[in-house]
């Protein structure tokens, strides 16, 4: 029989994020987290009310004082606070279209007080992908823009907020998601372009965000060639060792993207194999992803032990992972003075980013046909509301799928009323694209894009194309005020 080295698990433990089911810790975690697991991932299902989430917090605190909690609150299209109704913060595209770094920093320390007062000390935010495609299925919104100096002035901006509540940023996903048509939840992505675009488009916000004294940053599961050949950012000393390391001079805690998902554990053969590459290559602190049960942790520790008594993993960078991570448990716990919070910023800042093109005035706005599409999530946004409706309430509101509808029917049961086309991503599937074409020229249209909207995509004849970045509560509240009668 083989004896563990109590002290080789407890640090196998100590690199690892795991997460549970339910608004209550279950057993296990409460078992490992006595043992020295580093922390867990929450996710939607684990809130249900801010009392219920500050006692599930606290609970996992009394056992040890240093776990990490931590969650995906972007403040955006992506939120697990307000997965329930939408997030109350206006998101990053919309940020970055507001052009306002100090309105920025003051809206992330507002989410960063949110999760310090519900127990929650990393949030896996800011996003600080450059979008620079149009089709991007997976970042979108979540960007701050296309334009890399913009980005990076907002993630500066977003770091600092967000720690001045001593909740620890991440800036995710190194060395850069944003050229891509894929989704590494499902896939393997690749980024191949020559180093010298990735050094003037993609890198310069992670640069921002290392300056502006980012506590984490986050691995992304994206093939970049000219860095990595064919494996994951995730597995590369290249990207994590010699690049964030060693020329950045990133010294906080490398946390890796789920290791479940399929641009990681597919490519080393499962997710234990993917926790000791990413180990190996320079991660400190590995997010194993949503579906994760007691079972799943001991599989990687075992496979994380076999691997530093194998030689493919040294028990140096396994110690220097874990030490990383506590120090950055230690910075969490330090005190912060709170201070007041504008209510209203959200609104204000929600008003500044919805653009319009071409005008509403003219149309009989008392009783529109308003034709809400449907919009399938990525699996990072998840099920959230979104839409007009609460806020027009005196439209005709029907839900319908573009390929299921045809601009003939939607006019003839306008009849003389106006149409308000409302959909997220509209330039993206060819159905909801060429529904909107065809309403444009053949009746008074107005469209509202609550995603991403397109760098060139109008359709010709809309009346107005209002582009809010996002479809987060303060977005949806914004445009509405504009098809108002």
């Amino acid at each position: 029989m083989t004896t563990i080295d109590p002290g080789l698990r407890r640090l196998a433990l100590g690199t690892l994020l795991a997460a549970f089911r339910g608004p209550v810790a279950p057993e296990w975690a409460r078992d490992l987290t006595a043992e020295g697991l580093a922390g867990f991932t929450l996710f939607g299902y684990n809130v249900e009310t801010p009392e219920q989430l500050a006692a599930l917090t606290a609970s996992l605190r009394e056992i040890r004082p240093s776990v990490l909690l931590a969650i995906d609150e972007e403040g955006g299209d992506v939120t697990r606070l307000a997965h329930a109704t939408g997030s109350p913060y206006p998101g990053n595209a919309a940020l970055g279209a507001a052009g306002d770094v100090e309105a920025t920093r003051a809206i992330y320390r507002a989410i960063g007080l949110d999760l310090a007062a519900l127990g929650i000390n990393v949030n896996l935010a800011p996003t600080v992908d450059v979008n620079s495609a149009d089709d991007n299925p997976v970042i979108g919104t979540r960007s701050f823009g296309a334009d890399p100096a913009l980005v990076s002035a907002h993630t500066a901006a977003a770091v600092a907020g967000l720690q001045e509540a001593r909740v620890a940023a991440c800036a995710k996903h190194f060395p850069g998601h944003g050229d891509t048509v894929a989704d590494s939840h499902t896939e393997l992505p690749t980024v191949d372009v020559p180093l010298e675009v990735l050094r003037s488009r993609e890198l310069p916000p992670f640069e921002a965000a290392i300056g502006a004294g980012a506590r984490t940053v986050m691995t992304a599961h994206i093939r970049v060639p000219v860095l990595t050949g064919d494996d994951p950012a995730t597995f590369s000393p290249a990207v994590l060792r010699d690049l964030l390391r060693d020329e950045f001079g990133f010294t906080g805690a490398v946390i890796t993207d789920a290791l479940e998902m399929k641009g990681a554990a597919v490519a080393a053969g499962g997710i234990a194999p993917a926790a000791v590459r990413a180990l190996s290559a320079g991660a400190d602190l590995l997010c194993i992803g949503a579906d994760v049960d007691a079972d799943l942790v001991e599989e990687i520790v075992t496979e994380i032990i076999a691997a530093v008594g194998d030689g493919r993993l040294s028990p140096d960078r396994l110690a220097d992972a874990a030490s990383r991570n506590a120090a950055l448990a230690a910075w969490t716990a330090q005190p912060v003075a709170a201070g007041p919070v504008d209510p209203s910023l959200p609104d204000t800042v929600a008003r500044r980013a919805v653009r319009i093109d071409g005008t509403v005035s003219g149309l009989d706005l008392s009783a529109p046909l308003m034709v809400q599409l449907g919009s399938a999530s990525n699996i990072a946004e998840g099920r959230v509301p979104w839409g007009l409706g609460g806020y027009l309430p005196h439209a005709d509101l029907l839900h319908a799928a573009a390929s299921e509808v045809t601009a003939e029917a939607l006019a003839a049961r306008a009849g003389e009323r106006p149409i308000i086309l409302v959909g997220r991503h509209l330039h993206r599937f060819p159905a909801s694209r060429a529904l909107a074409e065809s309403l444009a020229a053949s009746h008074p249209t107005v469209i509202v894009e609550l995603g991403w909207p397109s760098s060139s995509w109008r359709p010709a004849g809309a009346c107005a194309f209002i582009r809010t970045h996002g479809a987060t509560q303060p977005l949806a509240k914004a445009a509405a005020a504009l098809l108002k009668p």
